[in-house]
């Protein structure tokens, strides 16, 4: 089964997103045994679309920013040192106490001590982004998106950027650019605001093509019974995914393929990582398989960003999640919480389980 595209397009992939920094200890260290750390621009939605950016797909990120901050212009260095055209208000500080780029504090964790994030959002910038401040008919009518990637993070981070994806969905909707829909749900954007974000989410899910979420999400989220979140033996439980997954088909019916990753962490630094694609009528099955994780964090972006890739790229379905599962193993290679690819064949080497050296 293909996905039609868009063939007259500026922009193979658009993503809207709040951008922000993380900070991360070195040599794997906790954050408060730590005085020196390295600094990155993040946010989950340019780590799928750095995927395709440094493959050579055109892509494109709608943001805001603070004005004249040195940190706005850090993220605007990152974006374009990763070939990431971006499209944003400038907004005002308003003082010391007013608004500033996202903090994420994170050390990597490493062997039997797992990971911890820490996020500091107090006047984060992102949230004040509005679909007034986006000219929706020029973006997707007069220079053309091929996929639109929304997430539930961005979704839910304030009543203005819910109605923001709502907008965009729908923009997207009107001019035949597809809509992929990530559900990330996180209980602290959503405490007040359930019924609200329910409905939201769910007239999203309805519209996209392309659905991509966790256990977790897809019960929080959009009501969808399945597995018990962060269960152990991952494998044995693909026929309780594959039974979420119909339901979520049956409710969602609009959507044409459906993704979830699997993962069952053995340590900080061995994880065993598959997934589960349905496209059509089609199953699509990668077995947990073992990899050394160096960074956990932003895996499973890379799945769905080497899976739109393959999408965009006009692959067969088998392709989609065997380069998005690759694409997600070789984001925790990296400090970076995205994967910088080389090429094509180096993410392929990482399906084939070909580490030799390249000479």
């Amino acid at each position: 089964m293909k996905i039609e595209l868009k063939k007259d397009f500026a922009y193979s992939l658009i993503v809207p997103t709040s951008m922000g920094v993380r900070i991360t200890p070195a040599n794997g260290q906790p954050v408060q045994s730590s005085d020196t750390f390295f600094m990155q621009a993040t946010s989950a939605e340019t780590n799928v679309a750095s995927i395709s950016a440094y493959l050579g797909l055109p892509v494109k990120v709608l943001t805001t920013f603070v004005k004249d901050s040195p940190i706005a212009q850090l993220i605007k260095n990152s974006l374009a040192s990763r070939h990431i055209a971006y499209e944003g208000k400038e907004v005002p500080q308003g003082g010391p106490w007013g608004y500033r780029h996202q903090f994420n504090i994170a050390d990597s964790g490493y062997g039997s001590r797992g990971p911890r994030v820490q996020n500091d959002r107090a006047g984060e910038v992102g949230r004040t982004l509005n679909v007034k401040d986006f000219d929706l008919d020029r973006i997707f009518g007069k220079e053309g998106v091929q996929i639109i990637h929304l997430s539930g993070l961005i979704g839910a981070l304030s009543p203005e950027t819910s109605t923001f994806c709502l907008e965009l969905a729908r923009a997207a909707k009107k001019h035949g650019t597809r809509i992929a829909f990530d559900l990330n749900y996180r209980a602290s954007f959503w405490k007040g605001r359930e019924q609200e974000l329910s409905a939201i989410f769910k007239e999203i899910a309805g519209m996209a093509d392309i659905l991509v979420g966790n256990e977790e999400d897809f019960q929080l989220c959009l009501g969808i019974k399945g597995p018990e979140a962060g269960g152990k033996d991952i494998a044995g439980q693909i026929d309780s995914f594959k039974e979420m997954i119909k339901r979520v088909k049956a409710a969602f019916p609009n959507a044409s393929v459906f993704a979830t990753t699997l993962r069952e962490v053995e340590s900080a630094n061995c994880h065993h990582w598959g997934a589960i694609m349905l496209e059509g009528e089609n199953w699509h099955v990668i077995e947990p398989r073992e990899i050394t994780v160096l960074d956990r964090i932003g895996g499973g972006d890379g799945f769905v960003g080497g899976m739109l890739y393959g999408i965009l790229k006009g692959w067969e379905p088998e392709k989609w999640i065997q380069f998005g599962w690759a694409s997600g193993a070789l984001a925790t290679t990296f400090l970076t919480d995205y994967a910088q690819p080389a090429d094509e064949e180096q993410v392929w080497s990482i399906w084939e389980g070909n580490a030799r050296v390249k000479r």
